[in-house]
């Protein structure tokens, strides 16, 4: 039996494979940033917060980090609206991403806020500076440095994760490859190209925050820390 691939009939459809991959980057850009935010809050929550906010934080991330990202998406998008509360597939999505990310983010951050050395708790202190100035300006910065590989490393896995976006007709790339296959039938080539964008998304993303990092995020300051 001879079986023949034809990628141009895939490729044909590039309109569609072209907003499934701007979907997933906005989908993947918003969660990164809220997710990021969520899991600095927690991370101080859990190391600064009192004993009720540390057991409450400490809740959420056991339950999201012990159950499967799907399983918190149809929660959001089936689950919600019994309780009176509708979403687009897009926004249920954005939501279950950041939930997601945001319970990963703060162990991580935790991790590199627990490293900080007590000298520059002290110092802060010679400064005058309140809890909040100390954690924004002095902890925080190179706290993020230290943990910034792993960190970028979850946004990725978020960004990838949300393939399964397309199972509630989410727009994104997943979802313009089933799209097309459904079209042409040609499984194969489809979800091949649809994996060699999800590669190349990867790297690019992972080299856009390795390089943004230390100019936007924790600063040179941070990055010699």
């Amino acid at each position: 039996m001879r079986i023949e691939f034809d990628f141009l009939a895939v490729l044909a459809q590039w309109s569609l494979l072209l907003h499934g991959v701007a979907w997933t980057l906005g989908l993947t850009a918003v969660s990164a940033v809220l997710g990021v935010a969520l899991g600095v809050a927690c991370a101080w929550a859990r190391s600064h917060g009192r004993l009720w906010l540390r057991w409450v934080v400490g809740s959420y991330v056991e339950v999201i980090r012990n159950t499967p990202f799907i399983v918190q998406l149809f929660f959001v998008f089936f689950g919600l609206p019994a309780a009176g509360v509708k979403l687009t597939p897009e926004t249920a999505s954005v939501i279950a991403m950041v939930v997601n990310l945001g319970a990963y983010a703060a162990e991580i951050v935790r991790a590199g806020i627990e490293a900080t050395p007590k000298g520059q708790f002290e110092a802060a202190a010679s400064l005058a500076l309140n809890k909040a100035q100390t954690f924004i300006h002095v902890v925080l910065p190179p706290a993020l440095r230290k943990v910034w590989p792993a960190l970028t490393s979850q946004i990725i896995i978020v960004m990838l994760g949300s393939a399964v976006c397309g199972q509630i007709a989410t727009e994104e790339l997943s979802y313009a490859a089933n799209l097309i296959q459904s079209r042409n039938f040609r499984a194969f080539e489809a979800f091949i190209v649809a994996t060699g964008l999800y590669l190349l998304l990867a790297i690019g993303v992972r080299a856009l925050l390795n390089w943004a990092g230390p100019r936007f995020i924790f600063g040179q300051g941070g990055a010699r820390g």
